[in-house]
């Protein structure tokens, strides 16, 4: 039986964030069915992990910044959890992925894209990546609720999620959801090659190269996006310093 007297521990605390960035900030109620599925493995009631996951969003930047308010009862645990996992975010997910499949309550989300994108060669590097990739994508297009940033594409089949800081060029941020774009597979694609970027003021901005293409109409339609902003996520804003750093290193403006 749940127990909502006890205090709760460091793992229900780390499952409990885990679950936090994979869903839309819309579905953080008691109803949620991975809501009550967490809770039964966790051994906590469904209203009080719906509370604690609004607990977390109230330290969430994003939600803060549009006025929205979680509970205002964080705790000194909530608060060390959430840097914990901004700290480490490759270790944090790896254990509570770990934590999930070793038991006979598995937790599972739906797959909306998978990707072969993997570096290392053994298949436990393999594992480990594909489980980073999963908790990523998912977490990203939780944060964006499902949409494209730049087109308002919403078909999950068509949905990437893009990594501001390539997957090879850092190790620390790989699974960071701020590091992260919703995005279309050609706009994850142009985005990837440097066709595309997104300034620190969230805008878009089109390299010339791309605009010398201008009399196709697919391409017409990603140049016609310069100087628009983004739509931004509802949780985990993209980083400014990764995107400056995607604007150096990968964009070809």
């Amino acid at each position: 039986m749940a127990n909502s007297t006890q205090r709760w521990t460091n793992t229900q605390l780390k499952l409990a964030f885990y679950l936090y960035c994979q869903l839309p900030f819309g579905k953080l109620h008691a109803n949620n069915p991975h809501i009550k599925k967490m809770a039964t493995f966790i051994g906590r009631t469904s209203n009080a992990l719906a509370m604690k996951l609004v607990n977390f969003a109230s330290l969430d930047p994003a939600i803060r910044s549009t006025g929205r308010k979680g509970l205002q009862n964080v705790s000194q645990s909530d608060r060390k959890i959430w840097d914990l996992f901004h700290n480490d975010w490759n270790a944090l997910a790896e254990e509570c992925e770990t934590l999930l499949q070793s038991n006979t309550v598995i937790f599972k989300m739906e797959d909306i894209h998978e990707t072969n994108d993997f570096t290392g060669g053994t298949r436990n590097v393999i594992t480990k990546a594909r489980i980073g990739q999963n908790f990523f994508r998912r977490s990203v297009l939780a944060s964006y609720e499902g949409i494209c940033c730049m087109s308002g594409v919403s078909i999950p089949e068509l949905l990437i999620a893009s990594h501001i800081i390539p997957w090879a060029n850092t190790k620390e941020n790989r699974l960071n959801p701020s590091n992260g774009l919703c995005l279309s597979a050609i706009h994850d694609r142009a985005f990837d090659k440097g066709l595309i970027s997104v300034d620190t003021n969230y805008n878009i901005v089109i390299a010339k190269q791309l605009k010398l293409y201008h009399d196709i109409p697919q391409i017409d339609i990603l140049i016609q996006l310069e100087g628009k902003g983004i739509t931004l996520p509802k949780k985990f804003y993209p980083d400014k310093d990764f995107l400056a750093w995607h604007n150096l290193h990968v964009f070809k403006g």
